[in-house]
C-alpha cells in the first residue's frame, strides 16, 4: 500500500490508475519497478515487480552548511540544493539569523525540511535521501574536528581565491559549503570558520543576496569538480 501522500498525489495529480505502472524509491539507493494493482478512493496498491540498481548521485559528497534564512528562503534553498546533488544539509543559528528556532519549533521545522528533500528527490529523480542535520548554533558547529581530507569553502566576497584556482578534491572527496544568512556571517564567525579550516572565496565581483550564493556556488562546484561536465572537455 502507498502512504497517504504519495496515494493521495498519484490519484489527485498523476491521475493513475489500474495497471499503470511507476517508480518507488525508498531512499536509500536503486529503484522499484511497480505496477498499479487496485485503487479505491485514496488508497493505491501496487505490485513489485524489480529493483533496479540505478544511482544518479554526484561524484562529490557536498555538504551545505546553511545559516537560516527568513520566510520560504530556506524551503527553497533545501529543495534546490537537493536538485544540485548535495548529500547533506546542516541548518545553522548565526550571529545574524533573524529567524529564531527553538525546542518543539526547531524539531517541527527540521521536519518540514526533511519532507522538502523527500519531494526535490520525486521531483529531480534522485533515489538516495540527503540528510538534513539537527539545527544548531554555527559556533558550536564549527567546534567539531572536520573530518579527514574534506574541502571546506565559505564565500566572502573580498576573498581573493576562486573557485578554478584551487586544487581540485580527490575523486569520491567531500565539500563542505558555509553560507551565511541575509546579514552575512559576523566577523568572529567568519574567522572561527577560517580556523576550523574554511576557505575563503568569492563568485565574481558582485554581492550574492543568500538565497543566490549556496545554490551559485553548488552549481560552479558541480560544473567544476561534479557531474554536470560529465562527458564535456573544459577548455
Amino acid at each position: 500500500m502507498l502512504p497517504e501522500n504519495a496515494a493521495r498525489h498519484a490519484c489527485r495529480v498523476l491521475r493513475l490508475h489500474v495497471d499503470d505502472d511507476l517508480v518507488l524509491f525508498d531512499g536509500a539507493g536503486g529503484e522499484y519497478a511497480c505496477r498499479i494493482s487496485s485503487v479505491e478512493r485514496e488508497c493505491v496498491a501496487v505490485a513489485v515487480l524489480e529493483w533496479r540498481k540505478l544511482e544518479c548521485e554526484a561524484p562529490l559528497a557536498i555538504t551545505l552548511v546553511q545559516a537560516l534564512q527568513i520566510g520560504e528562503k530556506m524551503d527553497t534553498t533545501v529543495q534546490k540544493a537537493v536538485e544540485l546533488g548535495v548529500v547533506r544539509i546542516v541548518p545553522v543559528v548565526s550571529r545574524r539569523s533573524v529567524m529564531r528556532l527553538e525546542g518543539e519549533r526547531a524539531k517541527r521545522r527540521v521536519d518540514h525540511w526533511r519532507s522538502i528533500v523527500a519531494s526535490a528527490c520525486e521531483q529531480c529523480g534522485r533515489n538516495t535521501l540527503p540528510e538534513v542535520a539537527t539545527l544548531e548554533v554555527l559556533e558550536r558547529w564549527l567546534g567539531r574536528p572536520a573530518a579527514k581530507g574534506v574541502l571546506r569553502l565559505i564565500l566572502d566576497p573580498r576573498a581573493v581565491q576562486t573557485l578554478n584556482r584551487l586544487v581540485p578534491p580527490a575523486p569520491g572527496g567531500q565539500v563542505e559549503l558555509l553560507i551565511g544568512t541575509e546579514g552575512g556571517l559576523a566577523p568572529e564567525e567568519i574567522k572561527l570558520a577560517e580556523l576550523a579550516g574554511f576557505v575563503p572565496i568569492r563568485l565574481g565581483p558582485r554581492v550574492l543576496r543568500t538565497e543566490t550564493a549556496g545554490l551559485a556556488a553548488l552549481a560552479a562546484i558541480q560544473c567544476l569538480w561534479g557531474d554536470f561536465g560529465e562527458g564535456v572537455e573544459h577548455v
